[in-house]
């Protein structure tokens, strides 16, 4: 069993790991005057938001299986990489249940991994109807920083899992490339971590190493945030709201069904008139389907007023700065087994204190 690959203290897991792969580098002096100090305070808070993450210790699921005579294919427990996976998990559920175009496809959820599944089904040729207790933007996918890169993922997994994860994660890299730009609301951004110490590379960190364009570490006296080491390297960013509703518009002017619905049981899913039903209700599947593993990981961010000037990302163990069109998000919270979906205040509290002395580390 591999151990530890991305933990959510570890905050980017690869990203952090990956230090010593790419060896030392200046910091241009072109970048130092472009960096604005973000302005984090209580007063330019708009909201708060809380989500509860699909987590599992052993990793996602994606698998078939039979329900009555129906096909069964399970497709959830992402935790902090629901986005970042989406479009290569829901690839690997479509090769895993496609039955052919004249079979009718039933997918259960719509967040960003039903919303991916049903288009790649779609695209295949199949009829399909997505059923969901919730659509955009009252789904969990809504209620995320959208920086891609697989955090909180698991903590202990098996070499089939990371086999599942390596080709998963590359489908899903090549697909977000191809939809950057306004009308999914995809840019690349230069991200910039910074830790107390630098961090040896374990296999699996280096594994992904290639996903992470631009990579370099830069020691203490090569950048402007003080005594940090600091990984620098480029992410794509996708912006929540306007993406699931890309994605939506796209099923639907495809020919897509959506019906609202609840369901209550197993039973009540093998009733459904589609020959081929997938499992993307993410936390849902706990109850639903019975997986025991699966528990909540709680999420609380602070958005505060947009800072256009803002164009870089900024993260430490401490938490995450994302600047975006709808608000600068403040967060990095990973709750295990929190299923309150209110606001905390003392939260809300620590959240502002330490991303605000991450940003004083600018100097």
């Amino acid at each position: 069993m591999v151990r530890g690959l991305m933990r959510r203290r570890q905050l980017l897991g690869a990203a952090l790991g990956s230090a010593l792969l790419a060896g030392c580098a200046g910091f241009p002096a072109e970048q130092r005057s472009a960096l604005v100090r973000p302005q984090i305070s209580r007063d330019r808070v708009t909201r708060v938001l809380v989500g509860l993450r699909p987590y599992r210790p052993t990793g996602f699921v994606v698998r078939a299986e039979s329900l009555g005579a129906k096909r069964l294919v399970h497709n959830y427990g992402h935790g902090g990489a629901g986005i970042t996976l989406s479009w290569g998990t829901a690839e690997l559920a479509a090769e895993l249940g496609f039955a052919g175009a004249r079979e009718r496809h039933a997918v259960i959820g719509c967040g960003v991994v039903g919303l991916s599944t049903a288009l790649l089904l779609q695209r295949r040729g199949a009829p399909v109807t997505i059923y969901a207790k919730s659509l955009p933007p009252e789904t969990t996918s809504n209620i995320a920083g959208g920086h891609w890169s697989p955090f909180g993922l698991y903590d202990t997994a098996s070499p089939a899992f990371l086999e599942q994860f390596q080709r998963a994660i590359r489908i899903a890299y090549r697909t977000f490339q191809g939809m950057t730009g306004a009308r999914h609301a995809i840019t690349w951004r230069r991200s910039y971590v910074l830790q107390d110490r630098p961090v040896t590379p374990g296999p699996a960190q280096q594994s992904i190493r290639d996903l992470l364009p631009e990579f370099a570490m830069l020691n203490p006296g090569g950048h402007p945030f003080g005594d940090a080491h600091v990984q620098t390297f480029m992410a794509m960013m996708i912006e929540p709201y306007t993406y699931l509703r890309s994605l939506m518009d796209m099923f639907l002017l495809g020919g897509g069904r959506i019906e609202v619905r609840d369901f209550g049981s197993r039973e009540e899913v093998a009733t459904l008139p589609e020959t081929v039903i997938f499992n993307c209700t993410g936390l849902g599947a706990k109850a639903l389907f019975g997986d025991d593993e699966l528990i909540p990981a709680r999420g609380q961010m602070v958005v505060l007023l947009p800072q256009r000037e803002l164009e870089y990302n900024l993260l430490s163990q401490a938490g995450y700065i994302f600047p975006r069109t709808d608000g600068v998000l403040l967060g990095g919270t990973f709750d295990r087994g929190n299923w309150s979906l209110e606001p905390d205040a003392d939260t809300t509290a620590r959240i502002l204190e330490s991303t605000a002395r991450m940003a004083a580390r600018l100097a």
